[in-house]
């Protein structure tokens, strides 16, 4: 099969494809023909080691010190059932699947293997397998952040910062959907598509400041990285939480005495998936696709995740 192959960390250029053996099932694996697969930020900071302050030697250690321990990168998938070991029962050939290996990696490839009790969920009949991959990245972070988090609720004030990214479309759609207040910050030429998605109010943060505007927001996410508690403390509510989604070890170790501060990593839900690909098929959930790449244009996919510009979601065609 073709296997993006990474040999070192580095620029897109370390990026190789090659023919690689396909991967066979263990007894509760699902073996997937991949059609359609995303590069998101995660792949290309991980590709690049661009690490969060503190948390480098732990993250070297974790995925190899002198390159990547895991031959194949990246994360979500969709594509066909092609095959499943003996005591898989959920799954069967020829299913429309979609799903997340997460940090172990592996599926930027034309076959992909996972466990049936990872996240990998069924594709609803009227989803295009790209639809259902672009909303993977985003729309689980976004879900577990703002509902299991912070506790969305209908009548907040919610403000997303980054609302043009793959995290901040699908926040910004999640947060509308629980019937909160959006206000997107993004750059004045993707306003058009953060209103679009249901923003009710957007900024151009090369104009405004949304910390000096004298609002007061229940839930302020910071899918940029660019954001501290000190800048947005006069800028949340009494109850108000602020998310930081790209942060140092000390800003996590912070958010441990800190109420109003919230950090850490979004997992794997099997759960979550389905209720994201359920919310997408009734239309209630648009993921938003940027460019489309081929396995053998993934250096150029690289190079547009790593501009930082994106609209939403980089997908590749498998």
């Amino acid at each position: 099969m073709k296997a993006i192959i990474w040999t070192a960390y580095g620029s897109p250029d370390v990026l190789r494809l090659r023919e690689i053996a396909k991967p066979v099932p263990v007894d509760n694996g699902v073996l997937v023909k991949n059609h359609a697969g995303t590069v998101t930020t995660g792949d290309a900071r991980m590709r690049g080691f661009r690490v969060s302050a503190g948390l480098w030697l732990p993250t070297r250690l974790a995925f190899g010190l002198t390159k990547p321990r895991i031959a194949i990168p990246g994360m979500d998938f969709a594509g066909e059932v092609a095959a499943v070991g003996k005591n898989v029962s959920q799954f069967k050939q020829g299913d429309r699947v979609c799903g997340t290996t997460g940090l172990s990696l592996g599926a930027h490839a034309e076959y992909v293997c996972i466990a049936e009790d990872k996240a990998l969920s069924k594709i609803p009949d009227t989803l295009p397998y790209e639809n259902a991959v672009a909303g993977i990245f985003g729309g689980l972070a976004a879900l577990y952040f703002l509902r299991d988090r912070a506790t969305i609720h209908s009548g907040q004030k919610v403000l997303v910062n980054g609302a043009s990214g793959a995290v901040g479309t699908m926040a910004v759609q999640l947060a509308k959907f629980y019937q909160t207040e959006v206000t997107g910050v993004c750059s004045a030429a993707n306003h058009a598509l953060v209103k679009s998605i249901g923003a009710d109010q957007v900024i151009d943060y090369t104009r405004e400041d949304f910390t000096q505007n004298g609002n007061a927001y229940d839930i302020i996410l910071d899918t940029v990285g660019n954001l501290s508690y000190a800048k947005c403390r006069q800028s949340l509510s009494r109850q108000g939480k602020l998310i930081l989604i790209n942060t140092g070890l000390l800003t996590m170790l912070q958010s441990v005495v800190n109420s109003k501060l919230i950090c850490g990593v979004s997992g794997e839900s099997k759960a979550d998936l389905a209720f994201l690909l359920e919310l997408a098929d009734s239309g209630k959930l648009t993921p938003v696709i940027d460019r489309t790449y081929t396995l053998e244009e993934i250096a150029g996919a690289h190079r547009h995740v790593d501009t930082g510009h994106k609209k939403g979601n980089v997908v590749l065609a498998i």
